[in-house]
């Protein structure tokens, strides 16, 4: 879009809120009403939520606590790398892990050229397309969930949401504290090639491993398992 298209619009934009009062707008939005909601799978959030992100060609784990994330962890950077080194950002949640404990030693800051695996921490995990909302700054560089080769995700069970509206109306960001970027990650990076073939990682991470940290009977993930079995499409099966 060319610079001049984009002043035409905002001016369209100005022009058509001008004399609207906070209350006006709150009766615009309001009027709109809200759209149906996604058929669900299951009818726990978390069940969703793990189905969908199979589906996306995820993988994932549970963690009761703290400590069994750091020990997952640990089993999957060992299972891929023979190492337990990744980069984490010097997001407060990620600081207060128990690293020692696990044997996982990670640097905190950016992801550098020649790191492949990443961790980060997701505010928020979407049942309803499987995504983990990761919002940037400071502490949470998005090199961190956009460049590495593998992406570990932490996800608190108790923060996962049924759908997009319900993040959105959770929302109350005031001046300056917004962040900097919002990115909602649902699969690891994928592209079609000429022969209309998905290709993982051509344009960022070719793994996305999710843990979510809570009390989640193990039953609730063979039922996701089974989900996802059901909705694959021929030919398209989830890595393992």
């Amino acid at each position: 879009m060319s610079s001049e298209n984009r002043k035409r619009i905002l001016a369209r934009v100005r022009g058509a809120a001008r004399g609207m009062g906070a209350d006006a707008v709150a009766r615009e939005l309001a009027g709109l009403g809200r759209s149906p909601a996604a058929h669900q799978l299951d009818a726990d959030s978390v069940v969703n939520f793990m189905t969908n992100v199979l589906r996306n060609h995820g993988t994932l784990a549970l963690a009761e606590d703290r400590r069994e994330a750091v020990k997952g962890i640990g089993q999957y950077l060992y299972k891929h790398f023979r190492a337990h080194r990744l980069v984490a950002g010097n997001e407060p949640h990620l600081a207060a892990m128990p690293w020692r404990e696990g044997g996982v030693l990670p640097r905190f800051g950016e992801l550098e050229p020649g790191e492949k695996a990443a961790l980060s921490y997701a505010d928020w995990g979407i049942a309803e397309t499987g995504a983990t909302v990761l919002l940037s700054g400071k502490h949470n560089p998005p090199a961190n969930h956009l460049l590495p080769e593998h992406h570990i995700v932490l996800v608190e069970r108790a923060r996962i949401l049924p759908d997009m509206e319900s993040f959105w109306s959770r929302q109350d960001w005031h001046r300056g504290q917004r962040p900097r970027g919002i990115y909602c990650i649902a699969g690891p990076s994928s592209t079609g090639d000429i022969e209309a073939r998905l290709v993982y990682g051509a344009h960022g991470p070719q793994a996305w491993h999710v843990i979510v940290i809570g009390k989640t009977p193990p039953q609730l993930l063979e039922t996701a398992l089974e989900l996802a079995r059901a909705a694959e499409a021929p030919g398209d099966r989830p890595r393992d």
